[in-house]
């Protein structure tokens, strides 16, 4: 191969790898769009377990709320860093994103929202919806 053949093949390449790199994650995305049997499509983890947002938290323009206990029984969905979130998830209507917690760690956000699953569920079911604030991330 050519020397401008190598120089050609790399500029092609980096074309069509910047866009994958700009998307903002690599892998698989930590959400999936689920089929609810009464609820409708909801976003789930990828383990098929429901997300939710409180609507204290939406009130506060975002700002993680949910500490401690209430940590406890919401568990945030967590992830390594901010490149593990796409922004955009084919699929899924919203922008993902992520939020430092007090605690330090990031969690992952959908429209500006932090997401949480519920201790006492198991995967596919649906529990809290309308419970104390907490909606199911429903997905229309």
């Amino acid at each position: 191969m050519g020397r401008l053949s190598v120089f050609a093949l790399a500029a092609v390449l980096g074309v069509l790898l910047v866009p994958v790199a700009m998307s903002g994650g690599a892998g698989r995305a930590p959400v999936i769009r689920y089929q609810d049997d009464h609820f409708g499509p909801i976003l789930a983890t990828q383990a098929k377990q429901a997300l939710y947002y409180w609507s204290v938290e939406k009130r506060a323009g975002g700002k993680v709320k949910c500490t401690g206990r209430c940590a406890k029984a919401w568990p945030p969905l967590i992830v390594r860093g901010r490149r593990a979130v796409p922004t955009r998830i084919a699929g899924i209507r919203g922008t993902f994103g992520t939020v430092r917690r007090p605690d330090g760690r990031i969690q992952v956000t959908r429209n500006r929202l932090p997401v949480y699953t519920y201790a006492h569920e198991r995967p596919t079911q649906v529990l809290c919806d309308n419970v104390n604030g907490w909606f199911v991330v429903r997905l229309r």
